[in-house]
């Protein structure tokens, strides 16, 4: 009997094994806290067709926008780390850099586009990638064809001067000319990079200056007086109550046609608009940061890492995860053809939607501007954006609000 039950054991060990290879794993579970719930349909999709190919791996997906950098912290600090979870690229590499898996060895490293790879390298000493992303993005403007056909303007508008005369067409129709976004801290800083990226020869030494105290926003006309016309401009001219306008209501106005022009958004809302209304023609464009027409250009690049913990319990399952996602026939096809974006692979291809065409043209005929986002921490960001937010909601003069992101930038990325 015992040697009868000894080959029993030996015989369920040994299927045990073979069930374990390979990709599989029994009962493992993975937690992916990130960022980007406009993808949280694409995401689900995603695990749910891994689940096919890895029925025994369940991934816990949750997502947030609001208060994510300080909710992530909290876990961290908490000893909770997720298997996955996000930053911005650049300067926050090293933020996480604790917490994060080298990638380099990884397929999904070599199916990057180099230069999105790049990001996500160490600013200190060149190691990773730490980290990949859902996709690559154009940032810029994204506009009402109709509405800009109906109140005469054949073009969008290039500089400040032209902006502001536009405005006035279109609210002579009736219409806002803007809806801002600015009950989002993180708008701030994808509208303040188009003026930022311009304002110097050299807008990372710029930044570099800025945390280190040594430079002022009123010494570049192109922050002092160019950006915050514009901020007053998408203000005067957009929501009633522009800090209560959040990321949904504002594509409700932009999909609604209750508003001309979307601020401090990009491809990730193309989606989302055509679900409100399928008959929207949208049209994308650079910023108009200054009245010389050549500065109007799109800014293009991944500013959001997907981090690896580098302490998971189930490394191997974590890995095969993301390395299907990079290189699997799905994972190839699901960011064209699933997430709708600008896919960070060699082997992708541009999805059938207007910001991405009309993006990837632009980028073509004119280049684009610097993604100077990723050179500043979110934890900067936030703070820059609720400065801002005091300024709009008229709390803080201009110059208070130049002089609190000043301090801001040197208490909180100074010590990096």
């Amino acid at each position: 009997m015992k040697k009868m039950l000894s080959i029993f054991v030996l015989f369920v060990v040994m299927v045990s094994g073979i069930f374990a290879g390979g990709s599989k794993a029994r009962g493992v579970e993975l937690d992916m806290f990130i960022s980007q719930p406009e993808y949280a349909d694409a995401i689900r999709a995603l695990i749910a067709e891994y689940k096919k190919v890895v029925p025994d791996v369940t991934i816990n997906y949750e997502t947030t926008q609001d208060a994510y950098p300080a909710l992530l912290k909290s876990r961290l600090n908490s000893g909770s780390v997720p298997d996955i979870f996000s930053s911005t690229a650049g300067a926050e590499i090293d933020s996480y850099k604790e917490y994060s898996l080298n990638l380099a060895d990884q397929p999904l490293a070599k199916a990057m586009i180099p230069a999105v790879a790049d990001g996500f390298k160490s600013p200190s000493d060149g190691s990773g990638p730490y980290g990949f992303a859902i996709k690559g993005n154009y940032f810029g403007i994204l506009y009402n064809k109709d509405i800009f056909e109906k109140a005469g303007i054949t073009e969008f508008p290039r500089t400040l001067d032209a902006l502001e005369d536009a405005c006035k067409k279109i609210q002579a129709l009736g219409v806002k000319p803007f809806t801002s976004g600015f009950g989002e801290w993180w708008v701030y800083k994808h509208t303040a990079m188009n003026f930022f990226g311009t304002a110097s020869s050299d807008p990372k030494d710029l930044i570099k200056k800025f945390e280190r105290g040594q430079a002022k926003i009123s010494d570049y006309p192109r922050l002092y007086n160019d950006f915050f016309r514009y901020v007053d401009l998408v203000k005067t001219y957009g929501d009633d109550k522009p800090l209560e306008t959040t990321l949904d209501r504002e594509i409700a106005a932009f999909a609604n046609g209750q508003a001309a022009i979307a601020n401090g958004q990009g491809a990730w809302i193309e989606e989302d608009s055509l679900k409100i209304n399928p008959n929207l023609h949208i049209g994308f464009a650079g910023y108009p940061i200054s009245n010389n027409p050549v500065d109007c250009k799109v800014v293009t690049g991944a500013d959001q890492a997907m981090r690896v913990s580098n302490s998971s319990k189930h490394q191997k399952e974590l890995l095969d995860f993301i390395n299907w996602w990079y290189t699997s026939d799905y994972g190839k096809s699901w960011f064209a053809n699933v997430a709708k974006v600008v896919p960070p692979i060699t082997q992708g291809t541009i999805p059938n939607l207007e910001v991405p065409k009309q993006g990837a043209a632009l980028v073509a005929k004119e280049g684009s501007q610097p993604m100077t986002i990723v050179y500043s921490t979110d934890a900067f960001h936030t703070a820059f954006g609720e400065a801002m937010q005091a300024y709009v909601g008229g709390t803080a003069t201009k110059d208070q609000t130049c002089a609190l992101i000043e301090r801001q930038w040197v208490a909180i990325d100074g010590s990096n």
